[in-house]
């Protein structure tokens, strides 16, 4: 289903977004399958933001549970997800997310041209609603913490809005943050004390009941 389709830097469908924000570090061609049309573009007119959702891997229960009513609150309101919905509560998120009928974008830190998909992902292929994205050549067939932090990059720069549900404080996501602060890029954090670390460095604070921030960060009305 859906057989990979490869896009290089000289075709019309590459993200002028990866040249903005990598230079030189662009993938020289990347991999995508399913809807063509979700993939993020500069300057094309959106009802929504596309936001880059990353968690850490250890949580508290509080963080847990708004993290859950953060997942149900974008999918709800039809907010496109980008991620490596790669740690336990990023993976929590997309089963929320699957659930929806809003777009979903999935960046693995491996090559996706023979990566199996569970049924769910195999239905939302099929319904347009996915896009599987990767930098990676076929031959990277296996997820590592370099290719982790490169996936990241990749999903930070295609991304209006980066949304953090929490960075443990001096951890890879905490680090990372600061480096996309660098860029410029709008970075919102789910309202706890357990992310005064973040707000301490200008990251907006961002409730579930109210996505308020995001759309404002992302400049869409």
């Amino acid at each position: 289903m859906f057989a990979p389709f490869h896009i290089g830097q000289d075709k019309a469908l590459y993200p002028t977004l990866l040249h903005f924000y990598l230079a030189d570090r662009a993938p020289v061609t990347i991999t995508a399958r399913g809807n063509l049309d979700l993939l993020p573009r500069r300057g094309t007119a959106r009802r929504a933001p596309t936001v880059a959702l990353f968690c850490s891997v250890q949580c508290s229960s509080m963080i847990i549970s708004q993290t859950y009513d953060l997942a149900r609150a974008l999918r709800d309101a039809g907010v496109t997800v980008i991620s490596g919905f790669h740690s336990p509560m990023e993976k929590e998120c997309l089963n929320i997310l699957l659930d929806g009928t809003q777009p979903v974008v999935v960046c693995p830190a491996r090559s996706i041209e023979r990566m199996r998909l569970p049924a769910d992902r195999k239905i939302a292929l099929s319904q347009g609603r996915l896009l599987l994205l990767s930098p990676f050549a076929e031959k990277e067939r296996r997820a590592t913490t370099g290719r982790a932090q490169v996936r990241n990059e990749f999903v930070a720069a295609l991304a209006d809005v980066l949304l953090i549900a929490h960075a443990t404080p001096g951890g890879k996501t905490d680090r990372f943050c600061r480096t996309m602060l660098t860029w410029g890029k709008p970075l919102l954090a789910l309202e706890n004390n357990e992310n005064a670390h973040l707000f301490a460095l200008g990251a907006v604070p961002i409730r579930p009941d109210s996505l308020a921030p995001l759309h404002i960060s992302a400049g869409i009305a």
